[in-house]
């Protein structure tokens, strides 16, 4: 409509931006983590492999940061819950003896993984995350990308890589502690001798279950590092920003690991079914 000489011009309404469908923004994180994987999977098999000195750096880095978590957390964990809990239900039938069955069954499948990868996910995991994010805030990612060098390459192909080898490794550790910490619960506290203890203790031992066991938690640390990865990458916001993008990230790699964890797990005990049977 046309304005009269002298009458102020009509300010122009404001249009709202329309809105997102809801869960947009977590399928588009989604998506961004999937095409991180894909890219990050291009660059390390791509030559040349620059990125294997830093590979054995980060390894040592998250070796020193998570075994000793891993392995406190493990035992006790061993020791109060199944252990003490355990204990006292096959105390009542007087087959005190049935924890060495009952302890490499269930450090192997459930515990010794679990919280293998959530240690991993707390403390390396957090490390990486925040590391990148000052990264990106400190305008470094771009830096690189200005002389040349791909950030993919040169930051997460070897903290990827070493996240998933260690987590694996870890894994053997934490089923040994969880183990110990059945001893410990058998032995100390419900006056089982060590014999007792030892004889069921293959009895729920094999080995599609530790391989599967191994291979689950080497997962759990790639998970890891695309999701802490991804997060360090783009974060918003300044150094605030850098400790948000690190709480989500531990909790969308839990949420991740505990889903992968169910369907791994189904998957073993449809394939093999001598798995689902307890001695």
């Amino acid at each position: 409509m046309a304005t009269r000489v002298g009458e102020p011009a009509a300010e122009p309404r404001e249009t709202l931006p329309p809105r997102a469908l809801p869960g947009a923004a977590a399928l588009e994180q989604v998506a961004g983590m999937m095409l991180l994987l894909w890219q990050t999977l291009v660059a390390a098999a791509c030559p040349p492999y620059t990125w294997k000195a830093d590979f054995v750096e980060e390894t040592w880095l998250i070796l020193r940061r998570c075994l000793l978590p891993v392995m406190i957390s493990t035992t006790f964990f061993a020791l109060g819950a199944p252990g003490l809990q355990g204990g006292n239900i096959v105390d009542i039938f007087g087959t005190v003896d049935r924890l060495g069955a009952f302890f490499m069954a269930t450090t192997l499948r459930e515990f010794a993984p679990w919280i293998n990868g959530m240690v991993i996910a707390g403390v390396a995991g957090t490390a990486i995350c925040a590391d990148l994010g000052a990264r990106k805030v400190r305008d470094e990612i771009d830096a690189l990308s200005v002389m040349g060098l791909d950030p993919i390459k040169a930051l997460v192909v070897p903290r990827f890589l070493a996240l998933g080898v260690v987590t694996a490794l870890m894994n053997l550790v934490a089923i040994v502690m969880g183990i110990v910490g059945g001893f410990l619960a058998a032995v100390v506290v419900f006056q089982e001798t060590t014999a007792g203890y030892l004889s069921t203790f293959t009895s729920n031992l094999s080995m599609p279950e530790l391989l599967g066991s191994v291979a689950k938690t080497s997962v759990f640390g790639f998970i890891v590092g695309i999701v802490v990865c991804f997060k360090g990458l783009h974060v918003q916001g300044g150094p605030q920003g850098v400790g948000r993008a690190v709480n989500q990230a531990v909790v969308i790699a839990f949420v991740a690991i505990w889903s992968f964890n169910s369907v791994f797990t189904q998957i073993l005990l449809a394939a093999y079914p001598e798995t689902g049977n307890l001695h």
